[in-house]
């Protein structure tokens, strides 16, 4: 799929984008200068009133920060979490354009730095690396990087402004590999999408998109000399109406709860 939002559990995740275009961030929700007060240093005590976060997540950390989203809402009463996935890309522009939101986590460190002005301090709080993801079966006998040249080998890539899109190209060209992609997306799940539907015979995606869809797509390891490392920030927007309790949660990533989860999913330590 190539939407730009994903539906959670807990709510609509696009109504950020609505509120974007729809009202000014000053006036949308109403009570604009309202700001927790009760969140803890620690990140894991209780708040004095209740606290509707939104996360803009990259698309890669979905399946996990539905999980993590649910660890953390059970253990905080009066906390709700919801997220907004999409391409790193996309979420950069969401928070120039004055998305109401709190807390910003990317796939690359590059999108994060170019928005410095708009948040606190970042913290990596987990890394990634890349897979081949083939057909069911892997029929092109896809084995490495260099297979993908192969003139009959129909690719999709990640668009060059998407973070999994650079690093593709940057292992690629590493490699001397040319590559013709059949369509370029605007996040990894949309390319992880196109190989699902057999629209492509190989994609370029993290081992963590590859591992939620192993009963559609085989994954071909990336030797770690041949590959490049993901990382993950995540800052609290200077913009938050709750800037306390988004700097808990900014906090609870990089605790052992968190971390498990991550590491469950197959991501790696920052």
């Amino acid at each position: 799929m190539s939407l730009a939002f994903r539906f959670t559990r807990r709510r609509a995740a696009a109504v950020v984008a609505t509120l974007v275009l729809t009202c000014p961030l000053a006036a949308c929700g109403g009570g604009g200068d309202q700001q927790d007060r009760g969140a803890t240093g620690s990140g894991s005590g209780t708040h004095t009133q209740d606290v509707d976060l939104t996360v803009l997540a990259a698309s890669s950390l979905t399946d996990v920060f539905e999980k993590a989203g649910a660890a953390y809402e059970k253990t905080r009463p009066g906390t709700e979490i919801t997220f907004s996935f999409a391409g790193s890309q996309e979420l950069a522009a969401q928070v120039r354009q004055g998305a109401p939101a709190d807390v910003l986590v990317t796939a690359d460190t590059r999108t994060m730095d170019g928005l410095k002005d708009e948040t606190g301090k970042p913290v990596v709080v987990a890394r990634n690396r890349l897979v081949i993801a083939t057909l069911e079966g892997n029929p092109e006998k896809i084995a490495e990087l260099r297979d993908l040249a192969g003139p009959a080998v129909k690719v999709v890539l990640a668009s060059p402004e998407v973070p999994v899109g650079r690093y593709s190209r940057q292992i690629l060209d590493a490699q001397g590999v040319t590559v013709r992609p059949v369509s370029e997306e605007p996040s990894v799940r949309a390319v992880l999408g196109k190989v699902e539907l057999g629209e492509a015979d190989a994609g370029l995606v993290y081992k963590t998109d590859a591992a939620t869809a192993t009963d559609k797509v085989d994954a071909v390891e990336i030797p770690d000399e041949q590959n490049a490392l993901a990382q993950y920030p995540a800052a609290t927007l200077k913009t938050s109406r709750h800037a306390e309790a988004a700097d808990a949660f900014v906090r609870w990533l990089a605790t052992a709860e968190a971390q498990k989860l991550f590491r469950d999913a197959g991501f790696q330590q920052p």
